[in-house]
């Protein structure tokens, strides 16, 4: 029998121990990168690492508890913060006079903010295991081109990240990518993104999303909606799709889902929902919507695609297959009865996107109250408030066995994950948070109104 050489066997090794070593930093990365709202794939899940349940943040309760570092935001802004390696990221808007507020209560009126003065659009970079600000940049120095509703900010989306760039798009103020170090890349004025409602802007809200070169916005303003895909190297665009007939407004960010199949870019919106080809921007499927003002982001789970929204008595969640064509609301199709999974008339949430943590699917809403239904047969589980002003308009996130429902009042709610309702922890702020947080190698990151904490 001929003997392998001790070089060939070295290589081997050599190979072997490349690959392995390959397969570690992808699996590590996808445990502690959060790379765009909510995380990879929108989809609000970071495992791998415990998570805390209680903590305090807030010195008027007592003693800090948990805090591992926290500092002060100048501005105002609802950009979540979005995590690549040991950098963080956010995006403010400070106003060159005065201090802007919000209007924090329960509901909410159709009244545009008195913020209309000159502004500064700032993206800030932090270290994210110890706070420093490693740099900021000014995407943008002017009057906004759009007001903001009472409740939103001029800053209201996130950034997002592939490690090289850094694409952050705030509607009428412009779309920017900058290099991980600050260094603009490119820049594009794609007009003004009035989204507005009763002749009142409310602010543009749909971060962007990238896959490989590729960058998709959804820019849902009544009066000229599109959806718009670029190219990430240049900004150049590639395809942008009219929906007028499809969408008069909608405030969520596109999921881009990748199967073999094919690439899709699918869009919350009324009174359709709609999935685009990556690539061409043809239509793949549609399905009639419900609530209309469609704010939650799509997300991919179980193999499958949740959609959920609310408003004007509608409040349905649908669950689609990837490989849907076609209308699937059409009755007499029979491709529809099979591309829709489950779905239910009532019970989605407005506001904030729910997230799909093992067997189940978690919707936290603006009254403070959380559902919980089966994730893969639809069945709803429960339905509990969390406590008095509990209202949820940040994203859940899960990790390590628990849901965390950040609220405006000033709380952070921890559910143990499962079929029971059954509240962990009630962990005070100091100040309200509607900023989705971010999870990464055991630490939760949470936005308030002023600071930026970190809770390990």
């Amino acid at each position: 029998m001929r003997s392998f050489p001790a070089t060939l066997l070295l290589a081997f090794g050599l190979l072997a121990f490349g690959l392995l070593t390959q397969w570690e930093s992808l699996h590590a990365q996808s445990n502690t990168d959060w790379p765009a709202f909510r995380g990879s794939g929108g989809r609000g899940v970071a495992e791998g690492f415990p998570v805390r349940t209680t903590w305090n943040a807030d010195p008027a309760a007592g003693a800090l508890d948990g805090v591992l570092w926290q500092t002060e935001v100048p501005g105002l802004g609802h950009s979540s913060p979005v995590i690549f390696g040991d950098q963080l990221f956010l995006i403010t808007a400070i106003a060159d006079e005065g201090s802007a507020e919000l209007e924090i209560a329960a509901g909410g009126k159709p009244t545009a903010a008195d913020d209309n003065g000159r502004q500064q659009w700032v993206v800030l970079c932090y270290d994210k295991t110890s706070g420093k600000e490693l740099w900021r940049q000014t995407l943008r120095t002017g009057e906004p081109r759009a007001t903001r509703h009472a409740k939103a900010t001029h800053a209201n989306t996130s950034v997002c990240v592939d490690g090289r760039h850094v694409v952050a798009f705030l509607g009428s103020e412009g779309l920017y990518c900058y290099d991980m170090e600050g260094k603009l890349l490119w820049q594009r004025d794609l007009g003004v993104i009035d989204i507005s409602k009763y002749g009142i802007g409310w602010g543009y809200a749909s971060s962007p999303a990238i896959h490989n070169d590729r960058i998709a916005l959804v820019c849902d303003d009544p009066t000229n909606p599109f959806v718009a895909v670029l190219n990430l190297q240049t900004g150049e665009e590639i395809w942008r799709a009219a929906r007028t007939s499809d969408c008069e407004r909608s405030w969520g960010t596109p999921l881009i889902h990748a199967t073999d199949d094919a690439t899709q870019v699918v869009v919350n919106g009324w009174p359709w929902i709609v999935s685009y080809d990556l690539e061409s921007g043809k239509e793949r499927w549609r399905l009639e919507g419900g609530g209309d003002n469609p704010i939650p982001t799509p997300f991919e789970a179980n193999g499958w695609i949740y959609i959920t929204n609310a408003h004007g008595a509608k409040s349905p969640i649908y669950v689609v297959r990837p490989d849907a064509r076609g209308n699937l609301s059409a009755a007499e199709s029979a491709a529809s009865k099979d591309a829709v999974v489950w779905s239910v008339e009532r019970g989605g949430s407005y506001l904030s996107t729910p997230v799909v943590y093992g067997d189940y699917l978690y919707l936290g809403n603006s009254n403070g109250v959380v559902r919980c239904f089966h994730a893969k047969s639809g069945e709803k589980i429960y339905e509990e408030r969390l406590g008095r002003a509990a209202g949820i308009v940040a994203s859940l996130v899960a990790a390590d066995g628990k849901i965390y429902c950040a609220s405006e009042n000033g709380n952070v709610y921890v559910l143990r994950a499962g079929a029971e309702f059954d509240i962990l922890a009630i962990n005070p702020m100091s100040e309200p948070v509607l900023a989705t947080p971010a999870l990464s190698e055991g630490v939760l990151y949470i936005r308030t109104t002023r600071r930026l904490i970190a809770v390990q």
